[in-house]
């Protein structure tokens, strides 16, 4: 059988090499991203994960892997901010306090059927100066980042209190990722 992972990705690449796992191929799935009226974060990172790994072709011999992650403040999603503005008023949200980090991931195995696993990471920002926002937007670190951080780079420096998943907060939950892959009869290297 033949690993897909439905992400271009980098980071979801390493991670994945990590545990063993080696695609045969990548393929960036194009689906809807768009939060819809009501959405909770959940439902949300849930859906987007399935419908990436729906949304790529596959042999019958493949299974496809797919992952999203979202940041959530209460029963708000932050995803990857539009511009500098909008990076710093999430940053501005998770200033001082604790958020979710919502990551899924999506295999859809040799029989078609989508199984799905979720990482639910509390993360707590250090209070932020505006000097500390300024530095952060400056980098340019945080666009095309959900919740507009990359805890594996410079937004490292913010985190006071973690628990759950590191590797979920980057962009896929790796112990989740093998019992999904282990599960399909995927032969980890």
């Amino acid at each position: 059988m033949r690993l897909v992972l439905a992400s271009t990705s980098p980071r979801r690449l390493d991670l994945l090499r990590r545990i063993g796992a080696k695609p045969a191929r990548v393929a960036a799935p194009d689906i809807d991203e768009d939060v819809r009226a009501g959405e909770l974060p959940r439902d949300y990172v849930l859906r987007v994960a399935i419908d990436k790994a729906q949304a790529v072709a596959r042999a019958a011999d493949e299974i496809v892997l797919a992952g999203d992650t979202t940041i959530a403040v209460g029963r708000r999603i932050l995803a990857k901010p539009a511009d500098e503005a909008d990076l710093r008023r999430m940053l501005g949200l998770l200033s001082g306090r604790r958020h979710h980090c919502l990551s899924a991931v999506c295999l859809v195995g040799l029989d078609g059927k989508p199984r799905t696993r979720i990482s639910d990471t509390v993360v707590a920002f250090k209070r932020l100066s505006h000097a500390e926002i300024d530095w952060y937007v400056a980098s340019g670190e945080g666009m095309g980042k959900a919740g507009g951080y990359a805890i594996q780079g410079k937004a490292e420096a913010f985190v006071r209190f973690l628990s759950g998943s590191h590797s979920g907060v980057v962009g896929l939950p790796v112990f989740e990722t093998r019992a999904l892959l282990e599960g399909a009869g995927y032969a980890l290297g």
